[in-house]
C-alpha cells in the first residue's frame, strides 16, 4: 500500500494539502482537506515532497500577458537502465531554525527489467531483524515497501532481498539472493547530492540481470577410483569422517599460535573457514545441537555466522543468549 493513515498528501488538480485519514481499498483513500473529508482515488493525490522537488521556489508573482504564456513540456518517464533497485524517497521536516531535516525515508523496490519477480524482503538493524515483506513486482514497475525513521539508518542497516522469477525458466536460477549495507557517510552524501540536483529520490542497484542456472557437475566415481582416490559407499560415509565437535571455539588464539601479524580480514576468514569445517561435520554426523564460541567483541564474527545460518536448510533455529559457560559469547545451533 503506497499510502498510510496520517500521511500528508496534496490534491493534484487543486494543489491543496491534506492528509490520509482512512484506507478504503487498494485504489481509494479517505482524505481530509481544510476540515472537509472526502474519498479520492490514489491517482488523484500525491506526496507533497514530490511537488517540493519538482517545482521551483516561489518568487513574487508578476502580471503575465497572454503572449507571454508558453506551453510547458512535461518530461516523459523513461527507463534509464536495466536492473532492479532499492530506492529511497526522503521525507523532510523543519527544525526549530526552519531548516530542512530528513524525518523518514520511503522505501521502494524499482524493477526496470521486463521480467516479473517474487521477492522476500528483510530489513535488519544492528544484526537484529526489524521488518519482512513477501510479495511480487511486475516488470517495469515500482513497489512501495515501507517507511524507515531516518535516525534508524545510523544503526548498521542491512537490506536482504531474495528474488525468484514469477514465471520459472529452466535455464534461470531458482532464486537469487541480494543484499545492501549502506554506510552513514554514503547516505548523507547522497542526500546532499539529491538536494543540490533538486531530485526526489536516490537508489542503489541490487542486480542488473537475473542469473542463469548453474548445474552441479556430476562426478564419474569409477574414474576417481581408477585414479587412486578412495571412494566410499554413501552408507559408510560417517564411518570414514573425521570426528565432529559439539562445541568449537573460534577465538583466533585457539586456531593458530602465529596470528598477531594477520589483518582483521585474514583473521575473520580463518575463523569462518573453521566454522564451516565443523558445521559440515556436525551436519554429516547428524548432531542435534552445535555450539559456536565467537566471543562478544564488536560482533562482526557473530553477525557473519548468523547471516550464514539464516539460509542453511539443516538449521531448525539458533540463538545467541546468555549461557552459563560462555556468557553472551556463543551461539547455540539446533538442527532439524
Amino acid at each position: 500500500m503506497k499510502y498510510q493513515i496520517g500521511d500528508k498528501i496534496i490534491v493534484l488538480h487543486s494543489d491543496e494539502e491534506g492528509k490520509v485519514i482512512d484506507i478504503i481499498n487498494e485504489k481509494m483513500v479517505m482524505i481530509e482537506v481544510r476540515g472537509v473529508k472526502f474519498p479520492a482515488y490514489m491517482d488523484q493525490i500525491d506526496f507533497p515532497y514530490f511537488k517540493m522537488f519538482t517545482e521551483k521556489k516561489l518568487v513574487p508573482k508578476k502580471k503575465i500577458h497572454i503572449e507571454d504564456i508558453r506551453k510547458e513540456k512535461t518530461a516523459a518517464r523513461k527507463k534509464v537502465k536495466d536492473g532492479v533497485f532499492i530506492s529511497f524517497v526522503p521525507v523532510f521536516d523543519k527544525d526549530v531554525f526552519d531548516d530542512d531535516l530528513v524525518d523518514k525515508l520511503k522505501v521502494y523496490l524499482i524493477n526496470h527489467n521486463e521480467e516479473a519477480y517474487t521477492f522476500d524482503y528483510n530489513l535488519y538493524f544492528g544484526g537484529e531483524h526489524n521488518f519482512q515483506l513477501k510479495s511480487a513486482i511486475d516488470g517495469l514497475a515500482d513497489f512501495y515497501l515501507h517507511d524507515i525513521d531516518f535516525d534508524d539508518m545510523s544503526d548498521s542497516p542491512r537490506f536482504d532481498v531474495i528474488f525468484s522469477l514469477q514465471n520459472e525458466q529452466k535455464k534461470k536460477a531458482p532464486y537469487f539472493e541480494t543484499n545492501l549495507k549502506p554506510k552513514g557517510k554514503q547516505l548523507f552524501k547522497k542526500i546532499e547530492e539529491l538536494q543540490k540536483n533538486n531530485e526526489a529520490s536516490f537508489s542503489y542497484e541490487l542486480f542488473t540481470t537475473y542469473p542463469d542456472r548453474i548445474d552441479e557437475e556430476k562426478v564419474d566415481l569409477s574414474r576417481l577410483g581408477n585414479a587412486g582416490f578412495r571412494v566410499y559407499d554413501a552408507k559408510e560415509v560417517r564411518r570414514n569422517l573425521p570426528p565432529a565437535r559439539s562445541v568449537v571455539d573460534l577465538h583466533i588464539e585457539k586456531l593458530t599460535d602465529s596470528w598477531k601479524h594477520l589483518s582483521n580480514f585474514e583473521i575473520l576468514t580463518m575463523q569462518l573457514n573453521e566454522f564451516e569445517k565443523y558445521y559440515d561435520l556436525a551436519v554429516a554426523h547428524r548432531q542435534k545441537e552445535f555450539i559456536v564460541i565467537h566471543g562478544v567483541g564488536e560482533g562482526k564474527l557473530r553477525e557473519e555466522i548468523h547471516e550464514l545460518l539464516k539460509y542453511r536448510d539443516e538449521v531448525k533455529s539458533f540463538v545467541n543468549q546468555y549461557h552459563h559457560a560462555y556468557g553472551y559469547g556463543a551461539t547455540e545451533i539446533f538442527f532439524k
